[in-house]
Protein backbone atom coordinates (compact mmCIF):
# COMPACT_ATOMS: atom_id res chain seq x y z
CA UNK A 1 0.00 0.00 0.00
CA UNK A 2 1.43 3.32 -1.16
CA UNK A 3 1.71 6.11 1.55
CA UNK A 4 -0.43 9.35 1.73
CA UNK A 5 1.68 12.14 0.20
CA UNK A 6 1.64 14.91 2.41
CA UNK A 7 0.26 18.20 1.18
CA UNK A 8 3.12 21.20 1.73
CA UNK A 9 1.70 23.22 4.45
CA UNK A 10 -0.60 26.43 3.48
CA UNK A 11 0.55 29.44 5.20
CA UNK A 12 -2.19 32.02 5.68
CA UNK A 13 -0.94 35.81 5.60
CA UNK A 14 -2.59 38.86 6.69
CA UNK A 15 -1.94 42.14 5.02
CA UNK A 16 -3.04 45.22 7.22
CA UNK A 17 -3.68 48.85 6.52
CA UNK A 18 -5.52 51.65 8.11
CA UNK A 19 -7.84 52.04 5.02
CA UNK A 20 -7.98 48.70 3.75
CA UNK A 21 -8.50 50.55 0.04
CA UNK A 22 -5.21 50.49 -1.49
CA UNK A 23 -2.36 48.56 -0.36
CA UNK A 24 -3.51 45.77 1.92
CA UNK A 25 -5.89 44.99 -1.54
CA UNK A 26 -2.99 45.45 -3.60
CA UNK A 27 -1.01 42.73 -1.41
CA UNK A 28 -3.80 40.43 -0.63
CA UNK A 29 -4.28 40.27 -4.58
CA UNK A 30 -0.76 39.52 -5.64
CA UNK A 31 -0.59 36.98 -3.02
CA UNK A 32 -3.54 35.16 -3.79
CA UNK A 33 -2.02 34.85 -7.51
CA UNK A 34 1.52 34.57 -6.85
CA UNK A 35 1.30 32.46 -3.95
CA UNK A 36 -1.40 30.08 -4.73
CA UNK A 37 -0.92 26.87 -3.48
CA UNK A 38 1.60 27.99 -0.66
CA UNK A 39 -0.15 30.90 1.24
CA UNK A 40 -3.75 32.17 1.95
CA UNK A 41 -3.97 36.03 1.14
CA UNK A 42 -6.10 38.25 3.54
CA UNK A 43 -6.50 41.94 4.30
CA UNK A 44 -7.98 44.55 6.47
CA UNK A 45 -7.67 47.92 8.32
CA UNK A 46 -8.41 49.42 11.40
CA UNK A 47 -10.37 52.10 10.53
CA UNK A 48 -11.75 50.45 6.94
CA UNK A 49 -13.46 52.86 4.21
CA UNK A 50 -16.09 50.44 3.34
CA UNK A 51 -14.91 50.25 -0.29
CA UNK A 52 -12.12 49.65 -2.64
CA UNK A 53 -10.03 51.88 -4.54
CA UNK A 54 -11.34 52.07 -7.87
CA UNK A 55 -7.68 52.75 -9.45
CA UNK A 56 -6.92 49.84 -7.22
CA UNK A 57 -9.14 47.40 -9.19
CA UNK A 58 -8.20 48.94 -12.15
CA UNK A 59 -4.38 48.50 -11.86
CA UNK A 60 -4.88 44.82 -10.59
CA UNK A 61 -7.01 43.66 -13.80
CA UNK A 62 -4.50 45.28 -16.12
CA UNK A 63 -1.88 43.32 -14.35
CA UNK A 64 -3.90 40.44 -14.59
CA UNK A 65 -4.68 39.56 -10.95
CA UNK A 66 -8.05 38.53 -9.11
CA UNK A 67 -10.23 41.30 -7.92
CA UNK A 68 -13.27 38.77 -7.12
CA UNK A 69 -14.25 38.92 -3.41
CA UNK A 70 -11.95 41.70 -2.84
CA UNK A 71 -13.35 43.75 -0.13
CA UNK A 72 -12.24 47.20 2.79
CA UNK A 73 -13.04 45.07 6.18
CA UNK A 74 -12.12 45.51 9.86
CA UNK A 75 -8.87 43.49 10.95
CA UNK A 76 -11.27 42.52 13.90
CA UNK A 77 -12.88 39.89 11.47
CA UNK A 78 -9.63 38.68 12.16
CA UNK A 79 -8.81 38.82 15.89
CA UNK A 80 -12.25 36.83 16.24
CA UNK A 81 -12.38 33.48 17.75
CA UNK A 82 -13.63 31.90 14.64
CA UNK A 83 -11.05 33.38 12.35
CA UNK A 84 -8.79 31.83 10.66
CA UNK A 85 -5.11 31.70 13.05
CA UNK A 86 -2.44 34.21 11.04
CA UNK A 87 1.10 32.87 10.13
CA UNK A 88 1.77 36.35 9.37
CA UNK A 89 1.07 39.52 9.75
CA UNK A 90 2.54 42.59 7.44
CA UNK A 91 1.58 46.15 8.08
CA UNK A 92 1.96 47.94 4.65
CA UNK A 93 1.55 51.56 5.79
CA UNK A 94 2.98 53.63 8.59
CA UNK A 95 -0.23 54.61 10.36
CA UNK A 96 -0.96 51.16 10.79
CA UNK A 97 2.62 49.97 11.90
CA UNK A 98 1.78 52.45 14.82
CA UNK A 99 -1.43 51.42 15.87
CA UNK A 100 -1.96 49.06 18.75
CA UNK A 101 -2.90 46.04 17.14
CA UNK A 102 -5.24 43.35 18.43
CA UNK A 103 -3.32 40.11 19.86
CA UNK A 104 -3.78 37.85 16.86
CA UNK A 105 -3.77 34.27 17.96
CA UNK A 106 -0.72 31.65 17.28
CA UNK A 107 1.63 34.70 17.40
CA UNK A 108 2.45 35.50 13.53
CA UNK A 109 5.60 36.54 12.05
CA UNK A 110 5.42 40.40 11.60
CA UNK A 111 6.66 42.79 9.22
CA UNK A 112 6.16 46.42 8.30
CA UNK A 113 6.41 46.84 4.56
CA UNK A 114 5.34 50.54 4.01
CA UNK A 115 5.14 52.35 0.72
CA UNK A 116 3.61 55.36 -0.26
CA UNK A 117 -0.37 55.42 -0.24
CA UNK A 118 -1.42 55.89 -3.71
CA UNK A 119 -5.04 56.91 -2.39
CA UNK A 120 -3.29 60.42 -1.19
CA UNK A 121 -2.34 61.07 -4.52
CA UNK A 122 -4.44 64.16 -5.22
CA UNK A 123 -3.80 65.36 -9.48
CA UNK A 124 -4.99 64.11 -12.61
CA UNK A 125 -6.90 60.68 -12.64
CA UNK A 126 -3.47 59.52 -15.09
CA UNK A 127 -1.44 60.83 -11.74
CA UNK A 128 -3.39 58.87 -9.60
CA UNK A 129 -3.11 55.97 -11.89
CA UNK A 130 0.44 56.25 -11.88
CA UNK A 131 0.69 56.08 -8.03
CA UNK A 132 -1.26 52.98 -8.00
CA UNK A 133 1.25 51.61 -10.74
CA UNK A 134 3.95 52.26 -8.91
CA UNK A 135 2.35 51.51 -5.28
CA UNK A 136 1.65 47.89 -7.12
CA UNK A 137 5.46 47.05 -8.72
CA UNK A 138 6.60 48.28 -5.22
CA UNK A 139 4.12 45.67 -3.53
CA UNK A 140 4.79 42.54 -6.25
CA UNK A 141 8.47 43.20 -5.33
CA UNK A 142 7.96 42.33 -1.60
CA UNK A 143 5.36 39.84 -2.38
CA UNK A 144 7.69 38.09 -4.76
CA UNK A 145 10.46 38.32 -2.32
CA UNK A 146 8.61 36.44 0.49
CA UNK A 147 6.73 33.41 -1.93
CA UNK A 148 10.24 32.63 -2.63
CA UNK A 149 11.67 32.17 0.41
CA UNK A 150 11.66 28.55 2.14
CA UNK A 151 9.57 29.74 5.00
CA UNK A 152 9.22 26.25 6.34
CA UNK A 153 12.65 25.85 6.39
CA UNK A 154 13.84 28.98 8.33
CA UNK A 155 13.66 28.97 11.78
CA UNK A 156 11.49 32.40 13.17
CA UNK A 157 14.76 34.51 14.13
CA UNK A 158 16.12 33.59 10.57
CA UNK A 159 12.47 34.74 9.18
CA UNK A 160 11.51 37.65 11.24
CA UNK A 161 15.23 38.81 9.27
CA UNK A 162 14.49 38.12 5.93
CA UNK A 163 11.08 39.76 6.45
CA UNK A 164 12.58 43.07 7.34
CA UNK A 165 14.64 42.68 4.67
CA UNK A 166 12.18 42.24 2.43
CA UNK A 167 10.26 46.00 3.77
CA UNK A 168 13.31 47.77 3.05
CA UNK A 169 13.16 46.81 -0.57
CA UNK A 170 12.94 50.13 -3.00
CA UNK A 171 9.90 52.11 -2.36
CA UNK A 172 9.79 51.72 1.55
CA UNK A 173 8.74 54.34 3.90
CA UNK A 174 9.39 54.80 7.84
CA UNK A 175 11.68 53.11 10.22
CA UNK A 176 9.39 50.22 11.49
CA UNK A 177 10.48 46.92 11.57
CA UNK A 178 7.44 45.04 13.46
CA UNK A 179 3.55 44.83 13.21
CA UNK A 180 2.80 44.41 16.38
Amino acid sequence: MAEAATSPRVFNVLFLCTGNSARSILAESILAKDGAGRFRAFSAGSQPKGAVNPFALEVLRSYDYPTDGLRSKSWAEFAAPDAPVMDFVFTVCDNAAGEACPVWPGHPVTAHWGIEDPAAVDGTDVQKLAAFVTAFRYMKNRVDAFAALPVAMLDKVSLQARLTEIGRLSGATGSRTSAA
